[in-house]
């Protein structure tokens, strides 16, 4: 990293910003993992970035309790509120306790199954079949983002925007949201004085173009807030909880940490939950789904096995007595597999894993240190540090993965029985780790499965030539430019 006088890395920093991901991989092989850097004169904090596995967990796992969001954070985040992904201390323990409960609850699993699978059978098989059969040149990394957009939305308000059409429709909600992280990203990669002089004084397109999306955001999501309360008023409070909105609202006093009975009854923190909810689970699912699709159409080996697998699960089932859970949708041929056909979904789950080590859906995470600090490493951490982690560096790194990092293989994740490797999953650090591990974590997978296991079984990209697929500079790993496919029926004799 260039130094510069005065004014410190900041140049390189902003020269860098558009391949800013790309950019910690080169930090990364250039300082062995980990480096040091002082701030600018704008900026007098200090910095330490790594890469390096041994630090990650010591940080996310050993010493948690030695690194923080903190103030800074938060005020970066702001339009999270005060939610699972920007609180800390007491009332995110509270909070991360609730959401612990409510997301293991036979309940909300089976929401997040039905309104998936819902998603996939009336929209997304409907779409690619229309795009098929019109021989229609189809974005994917739009698809997917509607899609998630959909499944999210349906899962926690229980309402399908139906953004994922043939009409591709715009949607205000969806637009307002990519602005605003894009906005929340340009935060990290400019002094922090900037920017909250610009906010305050209401200039910057960047910063305006935050308020503007705020403003949508909120006022979309207190209509649903509002429409959730009128119908629990005239259904009951307890009938009929089919979205986690709905869950969470009826969660009795007597079922909530005492930390939370004087807040999580308003708006204000219905608003915060769905929000951060929303905004974890919509674009990192569909870069995942993305990258995932663009990896295995340069691996068709990859693809070949995952259609095998499927056809097991189909047989096994056959076996026991016909189709039972599988859907008919849209065209008699096409099946939908159902959330209990995942167990058997291992080199699906490897190829996702190995996915998100090249292109984890969250690259770049931020923290701070509370007090000095040693790593593992031996790299000397003062207090009030800023601490940086690229996960996205660290898939590829030789000395962490070996010399084949670069290469995408499943099959590092599976051990000699056929079954996940323990061991090696504890190196998928792309939903972080120790107490702060998302806890989306499983509903990711599911929704991902749901996608993947009825898009290879019923169809096939062929991805265009000549695209320029790279990651755009922003907190999810989403996809600068289109992605764009042909869309074929896949024919089972």
């Amino acid at each position: 990293m260039i130094r510069w006088p005065i004014i410190g890395p900041l140049p390189s920093l902003m020269f860098n910003a558009h391949r800013i991901h790309d950019w910690t991989v080169d930090i990364s092989k250039a300082s062995g993992g980990t480096i040091v850097e002082k701030g600018s004169f704008f900026a007098r904090v200090k910095i330490v970035y790594t890469c390096d596995p041994r630090n990650v967990k010591y940080i996310l796992n050993t010493n948690v309790s030695n690194f923080h969001r903190g103030p800074d954070y938060k005020e970066a985040f702001d339009i999270l509120g005060e939610g699972l992904l920007s609180s800390d201390s007491h009332f995110w323990m509270a909070q991360r306790r609730v959401a612990r409960t409510t997301f293991n609850s036979k309940t909300v699993r089976d929401i997040i199954a039905h309104k998936g699978k819902e998603v996939v059978q009336d929209s997304l098989l409907h779409l690619l079949s229309h795009c098929a059969k019109e021989s229609l040149l189809m974005d994917l990394h739009d698809t997917f983002l509607r899609y998630s957009f959909d499944t999210s939305i349906n899962i926690i308000f229980g309402k399908n925007p139906k953004h994922l059409s043939t009409s591709f429709p715009t949607n205000e909600f969806a637009k307002a949201m990519d602005d605003a992280t894009e906005a929340v990203f340009y935060r990290h990669v400019i002094p922090s004085s900037w920017w909250k002089l610009s906010r305050r004084l209401k200039i910057g397109s960047n910063e305006r173009k935050l308020k503007t999306a705020w403003d949508i955001i909120d006022r979309d999501i207190a209509e649903y807030i509002k429409v959730k309360r009128e119908e629990m008023v005239a259904n009951g409070t307890n009938g009929g909880e089919n979205d986690l909105l709905h869950v969470y609202m009826s969660i009795k006093d007597g079922e909530k940490d005492e930390m939370l009975l004087s807040k999580m009854c308003s708006d204000k923190f219905f608003r915060d939950t769905a929000f951060t909810f929303l905004i974890a689970g919509r674009d990192t699912t569909a870069s995942a789904l993305s990258w995932f699709f663009w990896v295995i159409s340069k691996n068709p080996s990859v693809e070949v096995k995952i259609l095998e697998e499927l056809k097991l699960i189909i047989s096994k089932k056959n076996t026991k007595g016909g189709e039972n859970g599988f859907v008919r949708a849209v065209e008699k041929h096409q099946l939908v597999f159902d959330a209990d056909d995942q167990a058997d979904m291992v080199y699906l789950h490897a190829a996702l894993c190995e996915t998100l080590r090249l292109y984890p859906s969250v690259p770049l995470i931020r923290k701070g240190s509370i007090s000095d600090d040693v790593f593992p490493d031996g790299t000397v951490v003062n207090a009030g540090m800023m601490v940086l982690i690229s996960y996205y560096a660290m898939g590829r790194m030789e000395w962490v993965w070996g010399k084949d990092c670069l290469e995408f293989k499943p099959e590092r994740w599976i051990g000699k029985d056929g079954k996940l490797n323990p061991e090696t999953m504890t190196k998928l650090l792309s939903f972080s780790s120790g107490p702060r591990t998302c806890i989306g974590k499983d509903m990711a997978f599911v929704l991902m499965k749901l996608a993947v296991s009825a898009i290879i079984y019923n169809f096939h990209f062929e991805v265009v030539e000549g695209q320029n697929v790279i990651p755009t500079p922003s907190i999810a790993l989403k996809m600068k430019n289109e992605l764009m496919v042909r869309v074929k029926e896949r024919v089972h004799l």
